[in-house]
C-alpha cells in the first residue's frame, strides 16, 4: 500500500495544494523569471506559500519543479543545476509538511518538458525519459513521498516521464493531463484514451489538471471513471477562466466556485482534489471546508 492508499485509507478524500507560480508571482517573481531558483535564492517564500496551503487544509503539497526539467532549465542557462534545484524543491516542502500538527504528504510536480517527440520534434524518447531521471533524481533525494507528473499533453512524453522515474525511484508516480482542447488534450488525447493508456502503467492516480476549469475537469473525471471505475481520480481544475484586469491575469474562479466544485468532482469520482493556476489559499479553504461538511 503506497502513502496515497494509506491516507484514504483514513478519509474519503485527500485535499491537493492550488497554484503555485500564482502565489510567487504576488510576492515579486517576475514573468518568464525561473521560479525554480527561488528554491535556493528565497526559500522563505516558498515555504511560507506551503505552509499557507496546509493551514488552509491541503494535505498533500506539491513541490516548487514544474518547469524542473533540463529541457526547460536550459532556457535559463540552468541546466547544470537540476538535481540542485529539485532537491531544494523538495527539502522546503518536506520540511514544512513535517511541522505541520497532521499529516501531510509531499508530491514532487514535474511538468512537461516543452518540447515535442520525434518526428513532430527534435526530442528524442531516450532524451526525455534521461531528463526525468535527472528531475525525479533530486526530487527523491530531496525527500518526496509521490513523483507527480501534471500539465501533460503528449501520452508518450507521460510515459518516457514514468520510465525516468521508475529508473531512479521506486516512490509512487501520479500522472494527469491537460484537457484545454475541446475536451482532448493539444495533442489530441481524450480522457478515455488517457485512462485506457495510463491505467496499464501501474500508477497511483490518474486525472485531469489546469485547463479552462472546473466544467471542463467535471467532464474529465466523469468520462474516466466511467471507463474504468477502480482507478483512483484527481482533479485539479485552474479557478476558472482568465481574463485581463488593469494589466494582470485575473481568474474568475471565487473560493465559493471552488468549493462547489470540489464538491461536485468528490461527487462524480475524485478522491484527491485540488485546484492549479489562478488559486490560492482562499480557494483551498473554501474547499476543505465544503468537503468536510459534506
Amino acid at each position: 500500500m503506497n502513502k496515497i492508499q494509506e491516507f484514504l485509507a483514513d478519509s474519503p478524500y485527500l485535499l491537493i495544494d492550488g497554484a503555485m507560480g500564482t502565489m510567487l508571482m504576488s510576492v515579486g517573481l517576475e514573468s518568464g523569471a525561473p521560479p525554480e531558483s527561488w528554491n535556493v535564492d528565497h526559500p522563505d517564500r516558498i515555504r511560507a506559500v506551503h505552509r499557507s496551503y496546509i493551514e488552509a487544509g491541503s494535505r498533500l503539497i506539491l513541490t516548487n519543479s514544474f518547469g524542473g526539467t533540463s529541457f526547460r532549465m536550459k532556457l535559463h542557462n540552468l541546466q547544470d543545476r537540476v538535481h540542485e534545484l529539485n532537491a531544494a524543491a523538495a527539502a522546503n516542502a518536506r520540511a514544512e509538511a513535517d511541522a505541520a500538527s497532521h499529516k501531510v504528504l509531499v508530491g514532487g510536480s514535474i511538468g512537461p518538458t516543452g518540447e515535442l517527440l520525434i518526428p513532430l520534434g527534435e526530442m528524442s524518447y531516450e532524451e526525455a525519459r534521461a531528463s526525468f531521471a535527472e528531475q525525479a533524481a533530486g526530487l527523491a533525494a530531496g525527500g518526496v513521498d509521490i513523483l507527480w507528473i501534471e500539465t501533460m499533453s503528449d501520452l508518450n512524453e507521460v510515459k518516457a516521464a514514468v520510465e525516468g522515474i521508475r529508473s531512479v525511484t521506486d516512490l509512487p508516480i501520479v500522472a494527469t493531463m491537460t484537457f484545454d482542447t475541446n475536451g482532448h488534450t493539444m495533442m489530441g488525447v481524450s480522457p478515455t484514451k488517457a485512462v485506457e493508456a495510463l491505467g496499464a502503467l501501474d500508477l497511483a492516480a490518474i486525472g485531469g489538471n489546469c485547463g479552462n476549469g472546473p466544467e471542463e475537469i467535471k467532464g474529465v473525471i466523469a468520462a474516466m471513471r466511467a471507463r474504468n471505475p477502480e482507478l483512483l481520480f484527481v482533479a485539479k481544475s485552474n479557478a476558472g477562466l482568465p481574463k485581463w484586469e488593469n494589466n494582470s491575469l485575473v481568474y474568475d474562479g471565487t473560493p465559493e466556485v471552488m468549493a462547489q466544485y470540489a464538491l461536485q468532482v468528490r461527487e462524480l469520482g475524485a478522491s484527491i482534489i485540488g485546484a492549479c493556476c489562478g488559486s490560492s489559499p482562499d480557494h483551498i479553504k473554501a474547499m476543505a471546508e465544503a468537503l468536510s461538511a459534506a
